[in-house]
């Protein structure tokens, strides 16, 4: 949010991690992460890697601590669930874990989200759904089973 004109992460700085993400994707996204090309500075993430199961957790250690010799300026930031802060990747990395609590109002996120996520002709585009002419939208149910 300190540049808001600059993109988004794109595809393949992100991988959103569930307990069926494969050795295989998490490898993958290391080494786009680790080896150094022209690509550029972009910032890596991995969301949710507290979701890995143990075998794929161990094989993303082992690659981490192998690849990051070739790379010493790299950005990579894992974020997991403060309630799973006992499982094997937020562990291995906890030397460099920080708490984090959002430091701008929520008002401020929701106008920077808005700004990137917004359709600038809805006429010909399914954001005409979505409040505000957004090309994303989240839809919530504090009841279980209601097809949302």
């Amino acid at each position: 949010m300190n540049s808001p004109n600059e993109p988004l992460p794109t595809f393949d700085e992100v991988l959103l991690c569930t307990p069926q993400t494969t050795a295989e994707q998490v490898e993958l996204f290391l080494r786009r992460c680790l080896i150094p090309c022209s690509g550029g500075e972009k910032i890596y993430t991995m969301l949710y890697a507290d979701e890995l199961s143990y075998d794929v957790s161990c094989r993303a250690e082992e690659l981490f601590q192998h690849l990051q010799h070739y790379n010493s300026t790299y950005r990579l930031v894992i974020l997991c669930n403060c309630e799973r802060e006992h499982s094997y990747i937020p562990s291995v990395f906890s030397q460099y874990k920080v708490h984090m609590i959002p430091q701008r109002p929520l008002a401020e996120i929701q106008g920077y989200l808005q700004h990137h996520y917004s359709v600038a002709q809805p006429s010909s585009s399914a954001a005409s759904v979505f409040k505000d002419n957004m090309c994303v939208g989240i839809v919530s149910s504090k009841r279980a089973g209601v097809g949302k």
